[in-house]
């Protein structure tokens, strides 16, 4: 049972819109700008990740490795209660201090801030790091910048951790990361206004909700939804696929179907009913009708959506690798996977969660009793075994230059 009480639903919405602000931000590694950044920073990107490391290289990596005591530990904005009430708790229990930074704002320019010292093999002062999985992250493994995790010595996930997240195209049998939380892209839609259920990605090409429909301006959500569209999975994709999509995505576009293409606004505009359904992020909907009142819906779309995950990941050169593993394994004990739910409400790993939450809630009263059991039973926050099914990784690019091809055809279709 926590010490506190759920935040006021006003200052979660408000947490909710930094968090997704970033993701507004991030794209996903879908910017061609970020694409010109990773291409600078002197690591090409052209070597294929290793899917696993042999037991030697894993043994070599730890043997002698001891707890020090401490962790640097970086991470994003607005993705803990800033109490770090968790981090508390760990100290306590095992006397490791947590110097927490919220350092990461987009993942180019993290990349190039620590890739110098990485190459040459020096820390770049964090243990522990959040990185989002896209092109980056292919970086980071291609050029040998991340530290092999000892499963060993990490029980909590081994017995807690969703087995969606064991089979994860861009890091299988999580050799190298293991998820702090994930969010999903489908659509967002005001049953009041369409007059039906929304199912399919069809609805947004039909003819029936012109100038009523929203789209991501993104690129890589954009991209991806278009892949989905032309029934074509994002993950296997190629150049040939991306045109199939942009194709889908023009004609979408020159219906006059799409009133506007959003960067995070949509869910104002959805409110406000000058869009009836949207591209949307799960987060953002859940938080929208918490905070305001609202009855809108999400919906993972029959011919899927996406999902993307923020990993936990230890630099190949910490300091304090022990450490952070120590405290990455401390997230995957059931009551702290829960609490960290309960406040930045992001689908959670760890699917026993859920039933503790709950628990929470039933020693609760009145308003924040309510806002906790909506978390503790939100698909947004534990998506059924079907949801999971019908979700993908976006599309995996091994180079900078896939990248910027891929954004160039889907920036086309915003700009056009």
């Amino acid at each position: 049972m926590p010490s506190r009480s759920t935040p006021d639903p006003a200052l979660l919405r408000g947490l909710t819109t930094g968090r997704l602000g970033r993701r507004a931000a991030l794209r996903l590694g879908g910017l061609s700008a970020l694409g010109a950044t990773l291409a600078a920073c002197g690591v090409p990107g052209k070597g294929t990740p290793a899917a696993s490391v042999d037991a030697s290289t894993l043994a070599t990596f730890w043997a002698g490795r001891k707890q020090n005591g401490k962790v640097d530990f970086a991470n994003w904005p607005l993705y803990m209660d800033p109490a770090h009430p968790e981090l508390k708790k760990f100290t306590a229990k095992t006397g490791i201090e947590v110097n927490y930074q919220e350092v990461i704002q987009e993942m180019g320019p993290w990349f190039a801030k620590v890739q110098p010292q990485l190459s040459a093999r020096q820390s770049i002062g964090y243990d522990l790091m959040v990185i989002t999985n896209g092109i980056q992250f292919g970086q980071f493994r291609s050029a040998g910048f991340l530290a092999p995790l000892d499963h060993a010595r990490m029980p909590n996930f081994t017995a807690n951790a969703s087995a969606k997240y064991t089979a994860e195209s861009f890091d299988p049998a999580n050799v190298f990361s293991v998820p702090w939380a994930s969010g999903i892209t489908g659509i967002a839609y005001d049953p009041a206004r369409t007059g039906r259920e929304i199912t399919s990605l069809a609805d947004l090409w039909d003819p029936a909700f012109k100038g009523k429909v929203g789209m991501m301006s993104d690129a890589t959500e954009l991209g991806n939804f278009g892949l989905l569209a032309a029934g074509i999975k994002p993950e296997g994709s190629t150049e040939d696929d991306w045109k199939k999509a942009a194709a889908k995505l023009k004609q979408q576009r020159d219906a006059g179907l799409v009133r506007k293409y959003f960067e995070q606004d949509y869910v104002d505009a959805l409110g406000k009913g000058e869009v009836w359904l949207t591209q949307a992020w799960s987060g953002d909907v859940f938080q929208k009708n918490l905070s305001d009142g609202t009855n809108l819906k999400f919906v993972i779309p029959q011919e899927g959506g996406t999902i993307w995950t923020d990993n936990f990941a230890i630099p190949v050169t910490a300091e304090n690798p022990v450490d952070a593993l120590l405290l990455i394994d401390f997230f995957y004990e059931i009551a702290n996977a829960a609490t960290l739910a309960e406040y930045i409400n992001y689908v959670c790993p760890v699917p026993a969660a859920q039933a503790q939450i709950k628990t929470d809630a039933a020693a609760l009263t009145g308003t924040d009793r309510s806002d906790m059991e909506q978390v503790a039973n939100s698909a947004l926050v534990f998506p059924s075994e079907a949801d999971y099914a019908k979700l993908h990784y976006y599309v995996n690019f091994t180079t900078a230059e896939q990248q910027q091809t891929f954004s160039s055809i889907f920036e086309a279709i915003v700009l056009g």
